[in-house]
């Protein structure tokens, strides 16, 4: 009777209940590293996978890599070389491939989900309670009414309906927010168009749903200077606002009111992900191919020459070398890309160094970050002649202009610029999760869920209002955001 009573442990159940627990993809690179630890149940091979697979977790790894929509979509040669990178672990190579597919919207951390982006002069921040702002509400950029010109600390932000929002974008003047069902808001001067509505007498001081994309579920925008992109859960791409130099996309210079589909990107490949700079699109194709239209001044467009791109078109510096281009990020002047297995390419304006390639000159097509190459890296970010790498260890470099100490450095009278990456020193005592950097000033999530911002906080983006600069990071206090959702 009480060896019919005697309680079961995880070694009772059969291997392939196992193996089907652990490859469910609730569990993180980290868990699976965890658990490893637990019990020789985990770590022990069994005898039944083939002697690259040293334990039943590293098989679960890699099983999941292979379910994976970036790590699927590469070519065996592809798959191989990040396998390599990953110094043959399938479980860094399972951390790269989250932390590349979270850096852009939601980040995992101990304190929940989160996403913090950085606009011109304010701050927005995404967490599991809600979404909050802070810094200069120029023509309503903060979304919380025209009463309100400055939040010096986080200010939640109210919908118009319970929405979770699971990303933003800000620009200048105007942000855009996706919901988790896939409606759009957005506020801010839509003078231009710009935030897709047709009402352009007067700012929109507080999140207003893009009628036009009502009914079209979208899982990404991206906020230009006076155009906005959107990103469908189907992989299409919409654009409104001002189309001066052809940054919407549809092969013509007429404004577009409210969202319009690129159907000439519909037509030849699904898209991933989009960035806008202030005058130009990007968006990478679920291939790997990056596109690029509008604007070809600073040669941010990466085709080697500074014509205006009517239509998407195919970076082709990428496609020869077989690259396949799994983010990008653009600037005000230059843009930095993130390939499949962790490299880092720059193109565009180089002054102050903002490429990293130890000098300032222009780069016409992207160039290998060479300096970087023995790392991983998961995130790309840049802006106003400034660029930050987020590698896999939680390690954050820097390169560019050093102005108001937005890039982190302490040493502003050595020099005010940086040529070649380097460590964020400030920063090494943390593992920074997600980085996002605005004109003047940069903000981080760390794994914790601390968010800690530098640079200029003239008009409180770093969420204080006793600091006029910080050159130290500083730890931007949650407790308003908190108590304001519960309030």
């Amino acid at each position: 009777m009480g060896d019919r009573l005697k309680s079961s442990s995880m070694d009772d159940l059969p291997l392939h209940l196992i193996l089907e627990i652990l490859t469910t993809g609730r569990l993180s690179a980290v868990d699976l590293a965890c658990l490893e630890l637990t019990s020789k149940m985990f770590w022990a091979s069994h005898g039944l996978f083939s002697q690259k697979f040293r334990s039943l977790v590293d098989f679960a790894a890699f099983r999941l890599c292979e379910s994976h929509p970036i790590y699927s979509s590469l070519q065996q040669n592809a798959q191989k070389e990040l396998y390599n990178r990953c110094n043959g672990n399938w479980k860094r190579a399972l951390r790269f491939l989250h932390s590349v597919e979270q850096s852009s919207k939601m980040v995992q951390t101990s304190a929940g989900n989160m996403q913090i982006t950085s606009g011109r002069y304010h701050t927005l921040l995404i967490n599991d309670l809600g979404v909050y702002s802070c810094g200069s509400s120029l023509c309503g950029v903060l979304g919380h009414g025209p009463e309100t010109t400055n939040c010096v600390s986080f200010t939640p932000i109210s919908f118009p309906c319970q929405s979770q929002v699971i990303q933003v974008s800000a620009s200048h003047n105007h942000a855009a927010f996706v919901t988790q069902s896939g409606q759009v808001f957005t506020c801010g001067d839509n003078s231009s168009f710009c935030c897709g509505h047709r009402d352009t007498v007067r700012p929109i001081f507080r999140p207003k749903l893009v009628e036009a994309m009502k009914n079209i579920p979208c899982k990404q925008v991206a906020a230009g200077l006076s155009f906005t992109m959107f990103l469908t859960s189907q992989g299409h791409v919409y654009t409104c606002g001002i189309n001066t130099h052809g940054q919407l996309g549809h092969g013509d210079t007429q404004e577009r009111p409210t969202p319009q589909k690129v159907e000439l990107l519909g037509c030849v490949a699904s898209i991933v992900q989009i960035a806008a700079g202030p005058t130009y699109g990007l968006a990478v194709a679920d291939n790997g191919t990056l596109f690029s239209f509008g604007s070809g001044t600073n040669f941010c467009l990466g085709h080697g020459e500074q014509h205006n791109e009517l239509r998407p078109r195919a970076v082709q510096s990428f496609d020869r070398r077989g690259i396949h281009v799994v983010q990008v990020s653009a600037g005000d002047e230059h843009v930095v890309a993130l390939d499949s297995s962790g490299h880092v390419y720059t193109w565009g304006k180089g002054y102050c160094g903002a490429l990293g390639h130890g000098d300032e000159i222009d780069k016409t097509t992207p160039e290998h970050l060479t300096s970087l190459r023995k790392h991983l890296a998961v995130q790309v970010c840049a802006s106003k002649r400034k660029t930050f790498v987020l590698v896999d260890d939680g390690s954050v470099y820097g390169f560019g202009w050093m102005g108001f100490g937005s890039l982190g450095f302490l040493d502003r009278a050595v020099s005010d610029k940086v040529t070649r990456p380097r460590v964020l020193d400030s920063l090494r005592s943390h593992h920074i999760s997600q980085v996002s950097t605005g004109l003047y000033h940069t903000v981080v999530v760390t794994k914790q869920g601390q968010v800690l911002g530098f640079g200029d906080n003239e008009r409180a983006q770093l969420g204080h209002e006793s600091y006029r600069c910080c050159l130290q990071p500083i730890e931007i206090s949650m407790e308003g955001a908190v108590s304001g959702a519960h309030g």
